[in-house]
């Protein structure tokens, strides 16, 4: 893998836990797999790779949250996590 900020990717499952957007990646793998989760309108496996610029939806319920991917990076402060996502 290349770590340029542009070319890196990380599986969908760990983006969601590192950028708190679902807070322990056992369940973010869970909407994976009930497919509550797609990445630029596909739906996503926990295994699926995002990338900066990426439009992810999640369904929680009724709720649906949009947001672009930022940025990616192995290890994030809780104060930096939401600097990885762009809430649509």
């Amino acid at each position: 893998k290349n770590f340029t900020e542009e070319g890196r990717t990380m599986r969908i499952d760990k983006f969601l836990k590192l950028s708190r957007v679902i807070k322990r990646r056992t369940l973010a793998q869970e909407a994976c797999e009930r497919q509550k989760v797609t990445i630029n309108g596909k739906i996503a496996k926990p295994g699926s790779e995002v990338k900066v610029g990426d439009i992810v939806e999640i369904q929680f319920g009724e709720h649906v949250t949009r947001f672009r991917v930022k940025k990616i990076s192995e290890h994030v402060r809780k104060e930096e996590a939401s600097d990885m996502i762009e809430i649509l």
